[in-house]
Protein backbone atom coordinates (compact mmCIF):
# COMPACT_ATOMS: atom_id res chain seq x y z
CA UNK A 1 0.00 0.00 0.00
CA UNK A 2 1.65 3.33 -0.96
CA UNK A 3 0.70 6.49 0.29
CA UNK A 4 -0.73 9.60 -2.08
CA UNK A 5 0.49 12.81 -1.07
CA UNK A 6 -2.75 15.14 -2.01
CA UNK A 7 -1.51 18.74 -2.75
CA UNK A 8 -2.93 21.89 -0.95
CA UNK A 9 -4.52 24.15 -2.85
CA UNK A 10 -3.82 27.03 -0.01
CA UNK A 11 -0.05 29.15 -0.28
CA UNK A 12 1.51 28.64 3.40
CA UNK A 13 0.06 31.88 4.68
CA UNK A 14 -3.66 30.25 3.78
CA UNK A 15 -2.36 27.08 4.95
CA UNK A 16 -1.27 28.64 8.38
CA UNK A 17 -4.83 30.32 8.41
CA UNK A 18 -6.71 26.91 7.69
CA UNK A 19 -4.86 25.37 10.33
CA UNK A 20 -5.16 27.88 12.90
CA UNK A 21 -1.03 28.22 13.24
CA UNK A 22 -0.95 31.69 14.59
CA UNK A 23 2.82 31.36 15.36
CA UNK A 24 3.33 29.98 11.61
CA UNK A 25 0.97 33.31 10.20
CA UNK A 26 2.81 35.68 12.45
CA UNK A 27 6.39 34.26 11.00
CA UNK A 28 5.21 34.31 7.52
CA UNK A 29 3.71 37.95 7.76
CA UNK A 30 6.70 38.80 9.48
CA UNK A 31 9.34 37.39 6.42
CA UNK A 32 7.01 39.09 4.15
CA UNK A 33 4.53 37.15 2.88
CA UNK A 34 1.59 39.49 0.94
CA UNK A 35 -0.80 40.08 4.26
CA UNK A 36 -3.46 40.31 1.07
CA UNK A 37 -3.06 37.86 -0.91
CA UNK A 38 -6.01 35.97 -2.51
CA UNK A 39 -6.19 32.28 -2.83
CA UNK A 40 -8.90 30.45 -3.70
CA UNK A 41 -11.12 33.41 -4.17
CA UNK A 42 -10.47 34.33 -0.30
CA UNK A 43 -8.40 37.50 1.25
CA UNK A 44 -6.44 36.32 4.15
CA UNK A 45 -8.64 38.28 6.12
CA UNK A 46 -11.97 36.74 4.49
CA UNK A 47 -10.00 33.17 5.30
CA UNK A 48 -10.10 33.97 8.66
CA UNK A 49 -13.15 34.94 9.48
CA UNK A 50 -14.74 32.38 7.22
CA UNK A 51 -12.74 30.07 9.58
CA UNK A 52 -12.92 31.76 12.98
CA UNK A 53 -16.86 31.93 11.93
CA UNK A 54 -17.30 28.08 10.85
CA UNK A 55 -15.20 26.54 13.53
CA UNK A 56 -17.06 28.36 16.08
CA UNK A 57 -20.66 27.12 14.72
CA UNK A 58 -19.39 23.73 14.13
CA UNK A 59 -17.48 23.11 17.10
CA UNK A 60 -20.74 25.22 19.19
CA UNK A 61 -17.58 27.03 21.15
CA UNK A 62 -17.00 30.71 21.81
CA UNK A 63 -16.04 31.92 18.55
CA UNK A 64 -12.10 33.39 18.39
CA UNK A 65 -10.85 36.59 16.34
CA UNK A 66 -7.23 35.96 17.24
CA UNK A 67 -6.02 35.66 13.09
CA UNK A 68 -8.23 38.13 12.44
CA UNK A 69 -5.96 40.24 15.04
CA UNK A 70 -3.14 38.94 13.90
CA UNK A 71 -3.53 40.19 10.43
CA UNK A 72 -5.18 43.46 10.64
CA UNK A 73 -1.89 43.86 12.87
CA UNK A 74 -0.21 43.63 10.00
CA UNK A 75 -1.87 45.68 8.21
CA UNK A 76 -4.69 43.36 6.17
CA UNK A 77 -6.80 45.38 4.00
CA UNK A 78 -10.86 44.89 5.18
CA UNK A 79 -11.79 47.37 2.50
CA UNK A 80 -11.04 44.53 -0.54
CA UNK A 81 -14.24 43.54 -2.02
CA UNK A 82 -14.06 39.90 -4.03
CA UNK A 83 -17.62 38.73 -5.46
CA UNK A 84 -19.12 41.53 -3.90
CA UNK A 85 -18.33 40.72 -0.44
CA UNK A 86 -15.48 42.56 1.87
CA UNK A 87 -14.53 40.79 5.07
CA UNK A 88 -16.98 43.03 7.21
CA UNK A 89 -19.67 41.48 5.38
CA UNK A 90 -18.32 37.81 5.83
CA UNK A 91 -18.31 38.75 9.48
CA UNK A 92 -21.89 40.10 9.56
CA UNK A 93 -22.99 36.92 8.20
CA UNK A 94 -21.42 34.80 10.59
CA UNK A 95 -22.24 37.50 13.63
CA UNK A 96 -18.88 37.57 14.28
CA UNK A 97 -18.86 40.38 16.53
CA UNK A 98 -15.41 40.27 17.95
CA UNK A 99 -14.19 40.68 13.68
CA UNK A 100 -16.65 43.03 13.35
CA UNK A 101 -15.34 45.60 16.33
CA UNK A 102 -11.75 44.84 14.99
CA UNK A 103 -12.90 45.78 11.51
CA UNK A 104 -14.07 49.00 12.77
CA UNK A 105 -11.44 49.82 14.95
CA UNK A 106 -9.17 49.43 11.78
CA UNK A 107 -11.30 50.95 9.46
CA UNK A 108 -12.30 54.32 11.69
Amino acid sequence: MSIVEIESPWTPAHQAVESSDHAGLTRLLDEGADVNEICCGMTLLMHAIDLEGDSALQSRQPINSALTAILLAYGADPAITLDGETAYDMAQRYDHGMAIRLLTRFTS
